[in-house]
């Protein structure tokens, strides 16, 4: 579909200019409005003051408060159920955070009229910022039933099952949103494709790189019941990209409530999730990282100014190094660091360092100890290319050997490479392809655990591990 960007600046404005509307209309139309800020200790600012800081504050709380509940991380197909309940929720946890707040600010008034108050509150919030909402959700509903939008999704399976599926969506008299871009076979049998109805795009291992070229942004898995076994094969290929992936359901799985009805207009599909933390946490993570970097960065700006002018004294060659990893789905990023190694260290071609490289200059030794040669990736992680904890990024040179031999390694890929990791604390740095696969068990682990209890920890052991010095 590729609107999300659109759709998402969308929801934003509404949410903002629709929560502003309704503290202004609260406040103007509710007499009891205005007496919590005459009353409160934003008084000395004066109550117009005291409204423009509400319009400033209330907002932005509102836009924080859906982020973390997720209401952004799905921007079509919402129903107006879905909105119904989501905004009645938000509304709810929004209006008793603030009143508790507004009660410690303002002890002097009854608590009765704090209760008298939060109704008319929520009221006024709710219609404010429901009928926005559900009005853009009904226009962007309307257009994918009327096939004007529709998500670039892919076939795959063999021809009996994939054909009657793609027959059944294309009659649907109100579309779903698929917006078929080819089929990929499960077989490699000629006389089995779709090409009549749809371009023929290669086998299963070409999924990765259809994914990125096509822009898929759905894979859709009809096979045969005879052929279930290869599934898992697909699936192990499909969790490292960024798709949405559903499959047609078996009588077993229908009979075991696995099929979901998303949409009475389109056939029962099993949705295969492959979240590994929830919509909440992964938003909590996020918004902790950004924050967290941020006062990191700005904590330690003497430490990063000390590192610099070491860098720059103790060896010719410019203070920052940058090199390509591979993170996210697979997409390259630029790593930065405090450059650690003599210029030119890898005339030669990549190699990784050990504990006694002659290439790592004294005070490289000294910045590897303490690990404050990676102090500048909290820029990437702001960036968003990185998170605080995640397994450590490499480079394509390095994955390539790995797969080889443990092909699980783009498992690594579900989630953002990180600044420390299980691995980096249990085991430490690699100094060759061996140690990399051995250290890959506690990357895994971490992803099929991963909480923000165990991000908590593993910051925790990381701290000791750097106070102690034993970052190398």
């Amino acid at each position: 579909m590729n609107y999300s960007r659109k759709h998402l600046l969308m929801y934003v404005f509404s949410d903002y200019f629709s929560a502003s509307i309704a503290w202004v209309l609260f406040v103007f139309n509710f007499e009891t409005g205005m007496r919590l800020f005459q009353l409160g200790k934003l008084n000395f600012l004066g109550a117009q003051t005291a409204l423009f800081f509400g319009l400033l504050i209330i907002p932005l709380f509102w836009l924080l408060i859906s982020y973390l509940n997720g209401y952004y991380a799905v921007l079509v197909g919402k129903s107006r159920l879905q909105e119904l309940w989501n905004t009645f929720y938000l509304t709810l946890v929004a209006s008793m955070v603030l009143f508790l707040v507004g009660f410690l600010l303002v002890p002097e008034l009854n608590p009765k009229l704090w209760f008298g108050v939060m109704p008319a509150f929520m009221l006024v919030y709710f219609f404010s910022v429901y009928i926005p909402r559900v009005s853009i959700s009904s226009i962007i509903t309307h257009r994918i039933r009327t096939g004007k939008m529709g998500y670039n999704t892919l076939l795959i399976g063999s021809y009996g099952s994939a054909l009657q599926l793609y027959n059944e969506l294309e009659q649907q008299p109100k579309k779903v949103g698929y917006k078929f871009v080819g089929f990929v076979h499960v077989k490699g049998n000629k006389n089995e494709l779709l090409t009549p109805y749809l371009e023929h795009l290669g086998g299963v291992e070409n999924l990765p790189q259809l994914i990125r070229t096509k822009n898929i942004e759905e894979v859709i898995i009809a096979v045969e019941t005879s052929e279930h076994n290869k599934i898992q094969g697909i699936l192990n290929i499909l969790k490292p990209t960024p798709v949405r992936i559903k499959a047609i359901p078996s009588t077993y799985d229908i009979i075991n409530g696995r099929a979901n009805i998303s949409t009475l207009y389109s056939p029962p599909l099993i949705e295969v999730t492959h979240e590994l933390m929830s919509i909440f946490e992964l938003n909590f993570k996020r918004l902790f990282d950004i924050t967290a970097s941020v006062f990191a960065m700005a904590l330690l700006l003497p430490v990063y100014l000390f590192v610099a002018g070491g860098v720059l004294f103790s060896s010719r060659g410019p203070i920052f190094y940058y090199q390509e990893r591979i993170g996210l789905h697979g997409k390259p990023f630029m790593i930065y660091k405090f450059r650690s190694m003599l210029t030119g260290a890898e005339k030669d071609g990549p190699a990784l360092s050990s504990i006694y490289d002659s290439r790592v200059t004294k005070f490289g030794r000294i910045m590897r100890r303490f690990r404050l040669d990676e102090l500048p990736q909290f820029y990437n992680v702001i960036k968003g290319e990185m998170s605080i904890v995640g397994p450590r990024p490499e480079r394509q040179c390095y994955i390539n050997q790995i797969v080889e031999r443990a092909p699980h390694y783009k498992q690594l890929h579900r989630v953002k490479p990180g600044l420390t990791s299980w691995g980096q604390v249990k085991f430490g740095y690699a100094e060759n392809v061996d140690e990399m696969i051995e250290r890959l068990k506690f990357d895994l682990i971490y992803i099929e655990n991963m909480s923000l209890y165990v991000d908590f920890k593993i910051i925790i052991y990381t701290v000791k591990v750097i106070l102690d010095g034993r970052g190398r």
